[in-house]
């Protein structure tokens, strides 16, 4: 995966080229955080999924779902420098139809998604498991990070109350 600003070069022999301008919004892809969750999208099958990007940024995660085969992507955020950003960096990529709401949580009632990503931090993660399970369908993923790894046993339990089983995780200099 290849981000890049738009005044830096293409580097055509990378399978998936993401451009975003930042401004006020967390989400180069660098940080590992994001790297991480980015290098696990790509063992996902996205093909026809919908997906949610919960403290999208700059909306890397939703626009790397699509260019994977998403048929939907709503992504969220509770600064509104972030959801603008958001949204031009959808356009900027040529997915316009990425959907971009200012809001948390709440925005979840009566809504279901097959992925969720929620690369936030470990007290909005906690405080919102619920509702990621309410929103979840039958067999669906839920990808979390932004945490350190002293937290994971944490969320696992808080996870395991709403039946959300844990499958793996990796780990970047202790994130």
């Amino acid at each position: 995966i290849y981000v890049r600003a738009e005044f830096h070069e293409a580097n055509p022999s990378y399978p998936h080229e993401i451009i975003v301008q930042p401004r006020m919004a967390f989400g180069t892809g660098h940080h590992p955080t994001t790297s991480q969750v980015m290098e696990a999208m790509l063992d996902i099958d996205f093909k026809n999924k919908s997906l949610l990007d919960m403290g999208c940024g700059t909306g890397i995660l939703a626009i790397l779902g699509m260019q994977l085969g998403a048929s939907s992507a709503f992504a969220i955020d509770n600064d509104p420098n972030s959801v603008d950003n958001s949204i031009e960096n959808a356009q900027r990529n040529g997915y316009p139809q990425i959907e971009v709401a200012l809001g948390s949580s709440e925005l979840l009632e009566g809504k279901t998604y097959d992925i969720i990503l929620a690369n936030i931090n470990r007290n909005i993660i906690l405080n919102d498991l619920d509702k990621y399970a309410a929103a979840l369908n039958s067999g669906g993923l839920l990808i979390t990070s932004g945490y350190y790894t002293s937290d994971l046993s944490v969320i696992k339990n808080k996870a395991a109350e709403y039946h959300i089983d844990y499958l793996q995780h990796t780990s970047q200099n202790d994130w």
